[in-house]
């Protein structure tokens, strides 16, 4: 019985309210008398409880002399506290999002250590509704695989820059041709990832000097844009490079060396 009255009270109810209201479960109609006796509680703190109760429209008054009281039923009940929860629930999920200050900036954040950078990119896949864009090694890929499988099934429009040779059967995948970015090669392999355009990461996930190994997550929007954007124009130069070899190699040289040399160096 105590547990009842527990769950009651965090349903709003205070304790003589719910016991009160179980002790009309018991007998009813009953007098605030009965009640009293039945609830275990002063007589006089009965006769407020029911107003109180009345007033809830849980407890019904009788029009008759002596006034009794008779419970709605328990199943009315939940279904009036559920439907004010999940009214309450509905509106503060509207709501809550939008009470932000005006100078409010999303934080930038750093995950460290290969098996939570794995983690995190999982849960940014699971979460996304509408587009995935994505660039990374085979090394990173045989764990997300899966899951950018089951986000492409649900209907997501999934783009994969692959920075080394895999396969992937599924989305639209662009082989990078293999010229170091940013030089990154040699400190270890990296991954950049959007999810909707609202929900980012990027960094390096596995190093080549045992150093830990950090990304950084964030939802701040203009850093989730730029992440998106790096990797569209990857998606971009690798259609260009895939369509016009002939004439890229004429202007800048085998793997593009006079390119990296005027960027580079």
């Amino acid at each position: 019985m105590d547990e009842i009255i527990s769950k009651l009270k965090e349903l709003g109810l205070n304790e003589y309210q719910s016991k009160v209201y179980i002790a009309l479960l018991k007998k009813y109609p009953a007098t605030g008398y009965e009640i009293s006796k039945l609830a275990n509680i002063p007589q006089s703190r009965t006769y407020d409880t029911l107003k109180a109760l009345e007033n809830l429209h849980i407890a019904v008054p009788s029009s008759t002399k002596p006034l009794t009281y008779t419970p709605i039923k328990p199943k009315e009940l939940t279904k009036r506290f559920k439907r004010k929860i999940d009214s309450a629930i509905d509106f503060l999920d509207k709501k809550l999002p939008d009470i932000k200050e005006e100078t409010y900036t999303e934080p930038i954040l750093t995950v460290s250590g290969r098996l939570k950078i794995i983690d995190k990119a999982i849960e940014l896949i699971k979460n996304a509704k509408k587009t995935i864009f994505i660039s990374l090694f085979s090394s990173d890929y045989k764990f997300l695989e899966q899951h950018l499988l089951d986000a492409y099934n649900r209907g997501l429009d999934v783009k994969i820059v692959k920075y080394d040779k895999f396969i992937c059967n599924f989305g639209r995948a662009f082989q990078h041709s293999g010229i170091p970015m940013l030089e990154h090669y040699r400190v270890g392999r990296f991954m950049f990832l959007s999810a909707d355009n609202v929900e980012g990461l990027f960094g390096i996930t596995e190093t080549k000097n045992n150093k830990f190994p950090e990304v950084i997550w964030t939802k701040n929007a203009e850093i989730v844009f730029l992440i998106k954007a790096f990797i569209a124009h990857d998606m971009y130069l690798i259609d260009i490079e895939e369509n016009f070899p002939e004439q890229l190699r004429y202007f800048y040289g085998a793997g593009l060396k006079k390119l990296l040399d005027k960027i580079l160096h």
